[in-house]
């Protein structure tokens, strides 16, 4: 079965975006980003909130930039293929290999599941991973954790989750003093 990951950068305090909503913390170094390259080659299908789709948007014509280094032309090359689903109420279409979702994450999860396919269902977006989170959906939780306190702003983790035992998969320290945990949901 396909497994459901969570992956997002965030603050040490717990949030992926500040009160402000701002996130210009986030920047990765080129390791970190060399590191977000690596991860996306595992990954079958996105699932984006529409804030997340909406910052991403980006790179549907950022390869055409001619300012872009090498391995932002290699995340480009794929990510624009990567097949996308966007859970949104205000938008009417999405652009390139994304579709909007037509029911809840848990039903649009169970189906990704149950077609064929190869690769990690991955969400972004703590809106939407709180939805899954809550239908016990996640199998994994993976945060590139910056070493900075924003004080607030949108949480990582829902506030009112149910009690979820992980084991710790793997650790890495970046020389930006950046931290990646990755842990897998205990079951």
């Amino acid at each position: 079965m396909r497994s459901v990951t969570y992956s997002m950068n965030v603050s040490l305090d717990g949030y992926i975006v500040g009160p402000d909503g701002d996130f210009d913390w986030t920047g990765p170094d080129e390791d970190v980003f060399r590191f977000w390259i690596d991860e996306i080659r595992d990954v079958g299908v996105h699932l984006l909130g529409r804030r997340l789709y909406e910052t991403m948007l980006y790179w549907e014509t950022a390869d055409q930039d001619p300012s872009l280094d090498e391995a932002e032309h290699e995340w480009a090359a794929l990510w624009n293929p990567l097949p996308k689903v966007v859970f949104s109420t205000t938008l009417s279409t999405v652009q390139g290999h994304a579709r909007l979702a037509s029911g809840s994450v848990a039903e649009e999860i169970e189906r990704l599941r149950a077609e064929p396919g190869e690769g990690e269902i991955a969400i972004g977006g703590a809106t939407l991973a709180a939805e899954a989170a809550g239908a016990g959906l996640i199998d994994e939780y993976r945060t590139m954790v910056y070493p900075v306190l924003v004080g607030g702003g949108i949480p990582f983790f829902p506030r009112h989750e149910r009690r979820v035992d992980l084991e710790l998969v793997e650790t890495r320290t970046f020389s930006s003093r950046v931290v990646y945990l990755r842990y897998r949901v205990a079951r």
